[in-house]
């Protein structure tokens, strides 16, 4: 028994199973195409410039805010240099769409045949959505002025600059960004965890090490000792906060079907603390990055204020806009997650009930109640951790250290829910995982 409950065995018996570990080397396999992709250039850009690129994109401001959720894809201009991002923002415009549209929302609740023509059209945005920024890219660099930021940086200069060149830049960007798309689905269908999720962990942590460095060479050993400490204290809550959770006792009346005594059974509605987990980060970055990718159709004025608020983790107007942007959609996809009138229905319809509460209305009340308190300190807890590196960089000048700690929160928590996925199925192989498991409430 001790022997089983080493990380040593149960690597072993992640190993012995055939189905498990061909999930795990297809996901790895594609993490490792997904970083190749990101060193492939947009053909027909000037290597020099590009030199000149990758040694401005280590400073702070507008490229190395990008470059920081592109995995260093920008740095190197590749065909993947917009990731996963016009799927996620396609993804929050259709969601959002679904609560407008009745038709939308008619799909929502058709099943499996419903979600499928969602994704399609999700799709099909996010392809609008990446032609437009990728147009916006070719011109940004072409003028080397990005977010009221004047870089000096032309990729395409001379004759280079041409339609038929910057047509084929496009179509690279698109085609890169739809091959990213695919990717992401292969790994939730085929491997382990959830795919886009696993390719914006797979971004943000690559950029960890350089951040490090970077810590290292302005602050020396001391301020880098201190920022893994508190590095690590941030993982430490981030776990505690995702495991926390209310658990609402149902109870089932013993009945008689035939001769037979059937019921009788207590469980219980398991209501995480942070029942979005990182999906409010994820969405309230992409709304972040989106007005700097266009900045450059604004006027001067409206993009030296990008570049001087939103560009900046230590201005007030970017906490304040991203810590009510992570609030609110903590409450948005926790309300999507999460339907009490159905729950309240399936609960009546199986004679159970919550004690202490009446069926049906009550009960839907009372669940809401519970969501909407639960909700808010969760979505305060990862408001408060995502601006922790804000507060550190105004107080300390620790700057250019994630995105509003968006990479500690991003990878812990995939990390988190691929774990759980491994585990639950090496459980059902009848095989200890990584996690304890917990003991039900009663």
């Amino acid at each position: 028994m001790i022997v089983e409950g080493t990380v040593v065995s149960t690597l072993k018996n992640l190993i012995k199973l055939p189905e498990l570990r061909g999930k795990i080397l297809f996901t790895l396999f594609m993490i490792c195409l997904f970083r190749f992709g990101g060193y492939l250039p947009v053909p027909g850009i000037d290597v020099e410039q590009l030199t000149v690129l990758q040694q401005r994109s280590n400073d702070e401001g507008v490229l190395g805010f990008l470059n920081l959720f592109s995995g260093g894809a920008l740095s190197n201009f590749s065909i993947f240099v917009l990731g996963i991002m016009p799927y996620i923002t396609s993804s929050i415009i259709m969601q959002l769409l679904t609560v407008v549209i009745p038709r939308l929302e008619q799909w929502s609740k058709d099943g499996a045949a419903g979600q499928k023509k969602i994704t399609q059209w999700t799709r099909y945005l996010a392809i609008f959505l990446a032609i437009i920024q990728a147009t916006g890219y070719m011109f940004q660099f072409h003028n080397g002025i990005i977010g009221g930021q004047e870089t000096g940086i032309d990729l395409f200069p001379g004759g280079r600059w041409n339609l038929p060149r910057v047509t084929l830049g496009i179509l690279a960007i698109v085609a890169g960004t739809a091959l990213v798309m695919w990717m992401g689905e292969m790994i939730s269908q085929r491997g382990i965890g959830n795919g886009m999720s696993l390719l914006i962990f797979t971004n943000v942590v690559s950029r960890l090490p350089q951040q490090f460095t970077q810590v290292k060479d302005s602050k020396g050993w001391t301020g880098l000792l201190l920022l893994i400490g508190g590095v690590l204290i941030m993982i430490v809550a981030i776990i505690v906060v995702d495991n926390g959770q209310r658990r609402i006792p149902v109870q089932f009346p013993k009945r008689v079907v035939g001769n037979r005594m059937m019921g009788g059974q207590n469980t219980y509605i398991p209501l995480k603390v942070n029942q979005s987990g990182v999906v409010p980060i994820i969405f309230a970055s992409s709304l972040m990055y989106f007005p700097v990718l266009i900045s450059s159709i604004f006027p001067t004025g409206i993009q030296q204020f990008i570049n001087n608020n939103i560009l900046k983790s230590d201005s007030f107007f970017y906490m304040a806009v991203f810590g009510l942007l992570i609030v609110g959609f903590a409450y948005f996809y926790s309300a999507i997650s999460f339907d009490p009138h159905q729950q309240s229905d399936q609960i009546r319809k199986q004679g159970g009930f919550i004690p202490g509460i009446r069926p049906g209305a009550p009960t839907e009340r009372f669940l809401t109640f519970v969501l909407n308190r639960i909700t808010f300190p969760g979505g305060v807890f990862i408001m408060l951790i995502a601006l922790v590196p804000s507060l550190l960089s105004l107080f300390f000048g620790i700057t250019n250290f994630g995105f509003g700690g968006t990479s500690i929160l991003i990878a812990v928590g995939v990390a988190l829910e691929t774990m759980k996925q491994i585990d639950s199925q090496m459980t059902t192989k009848n095989y200890q995982g990584f996690l304890k498991p917990t003991k039900a409430a009663s």
